[in-house]
């Protein structure tokens, strides 16, 4: 199926997300869109796929004109959208989810479903449990189970916005074979929206390239990464190199400690991490990483051992406690564990606050200091806007802001996810500046190239347990790959 935008325009209040916006797709083609966060990648697609009306221009399918409003409505014509942050019900199962959007049979053909799933999950390299919780699943996991429940509602035009972020490099490969095949094989169209240059020049046919709302250029593969950069930004960004910080005193100390849930058990770990000290936490999603990283944050009670934060043994505490203490814990899920969707940034700076809430709230005040805080981290957007409503990178920022002044230990979960090259190094420039105000960090990242730029020391998982403590400095992507795989060889 062929597709075309033409004119596309959409404002958010004063923002104008896009601006007579153009885009071609042909059949059996894989279609790049590249963009730095909040120049509109997301918000074309969202009218693409019904998710979000059109103040402007014309959509063409087939040369004829298509008008709907609803992601129902843009199914039934044959476009269907994977979202960076998988739109799902985490309390039902698997199966449950897999099964929504269909029109009928929901309760008489799970046998069917389930034995189509299965085979789709195979397929693709997946290992999805069809009886398992969402809730229970990493977000690679919800991002998979996405891609099955598209492709078995059989959409013509399949848009993917960062579909890799994740998950392993062998799914990853599965996945580009896969995408390949329905283009070349079967016709279907392909939207790869992607932060990750290496990745649209791997795959992609062509690439269109977003800039402030505006489409920057349109070029064909194959290309350099310099001129999409310089699409992307109107210049080539440089790598900022950090600065050597003199570690200071342990922050943190897990001995013989270990996590166990339901879905897996996290073996004993003895671990030490200095202030300034920056730990990587290298695995496929589900190996442990975390397990740690919420135990470490006070989510989760350790099954075994004593965690010790500046000395002081929190083993069991409560989560307001490890607030108390210093340590910061920023998810992967931004919108359902990091931000509350239905409420602005003003807001979210007062319940940030960790002095005692006022009787009434200077909402005034409040407002003026939610404006200070948008221009110093640079968030595309205004105190009155809805979290919801900013891009994967402003509420990443936004996040970011959000944490107080000082901290001794701060836990991430991929924290550049999603992002575009400027952002991603932006997000970086500020954890490092923690790090030299003796702040510990640990981090997870499925980007094997970010942990060993960014981390001193390296913790390799596999299948829960902790391999390997490695030096960033003596290591390499090969030797990495291989541990992570659980091969010591």
């Amino acid at each position: 199926m062929k597709v075309e935008l033409r004119g596309i325009k959409k404002c958010f209040g004063s923002v104008r997300a896009n601006d007579g916006v153009s885009l071609t797709v042909e059949a059996g083609s894989i279609q790049g869109l590249l963009g730095e966060n909040g120049a509109g990648k997301t918000t074309l697609m969202k009218v693409l796929s019904g998710f979000v009306s059109p103040e402007g221009g014309r959509i063409l399918l087939d040369g004829k004109e298509a008008l709907f409003s609803s992601p129902a409505q843009a199914i039934e014509k044959g476009i269907g959208m994977l979202h960076q942050d998988p739109l799902d019900f985490p309390p039902l199962k698997v199966l449950d989810n897999f099964l929504f959007g269909r029109d009928s049979g929901f309760l008489l053909k799970r046998a069917l479903a389930r034995k189509e799933l299965l085979e789709l999950s195979e397929r693709f390299g997946f290992t999805l449990d069809p009886e398992a919780y969402v809730n229970t699943l990493t977000v690679g996991e919800r991002q998979q189970l996405e891609i099955v429940r598209l492709l078995s509602l059989g959409v013509e035009v399949l848009i993917f916005d960062e579909p890799t972020t994740g998950i392993s490099t062998p799914q990853k490969a599965t996945l580009f074979a896969t995408l390949r095949r329905l283009a070349k094989e079967e016709g279907k169209s392909v939207i790869f929206v992607s932060h990750k240059l290496e990745e649209v020049l791997e795959l992609c046919s062509g690439v269109t390239v977003l800039r402030r709302g505006k489409v920057a250029g349109e070029i064909a593969m194959p290309c350099t990464s310099e001129e999409l950069v310089r699409l992307m930004f109107g210049q080539v960004i440089t790598t900022h190199v950090a600065e050597e910080v003199s570690l200071g005193e342990p922050v943190l100390e897990l001995r013989v400690w270990g996590v166990h849930t339901y879905r897996l058990d996290l073996s004993p770990v003895s671990l030490q991490v200095r202030a300034g000290e920056v730990i990587g936490l290298a695995g496929l999603e589900g190996s442990g990483q975390r397990l740690l990283l919420r135990a470490c944050a006070g989510l989760i009670k350790p099954s075994r051992g004593s965690l010790f934060l500046r000395g002081e043994d929190m083993s069991g505490k409560s989560y307001q406690k490890f607030l108390d203490a210093g340590v910061a814990y920023l998810p992967a899920g931004r919108l359902e564990e990091g931000l509350i969707p239905g409420l602005n940034l003003a807001e979210h700076f007062v319940l940030a606050r960790r002095e005692k809430a006022p009787f009434f709230i200077n909402w005034a005040l409040a407002r003026g200091d939610a404006g200070r805080k948008i221009e110093e981290f640079n968030i595309i957007g205004s105190p009155s806007t809805l979290v919801e409503g900013l891009s994967g990178g402003n509420q990443q920022r936004a996040l970011l802001a959000l944490l107080p002044d000082s901290l001794r230990l701060l836990l991430l979960e991929h924290p550049t996810r999603g992002l575009d090259v400027e952002s991603a190094l932006w997000v970086w420039d500020r954890l490092l500046e923690r790090r030299e105000e003796g702040t510990a960090i640990l981090f997870t990242s499925t980007d094997l190239d970010e942990i060993l730029e960014r981390s001193d020391r390296i913790s390799v998982f596999s299948g829960g347990k902790m391999l390997e403590i490695l030096d960033a400095s003596q290591t390499d992507v090969e030797q990495l790959g291989y541990l992570i795989g659980g091969n010591r060889g």
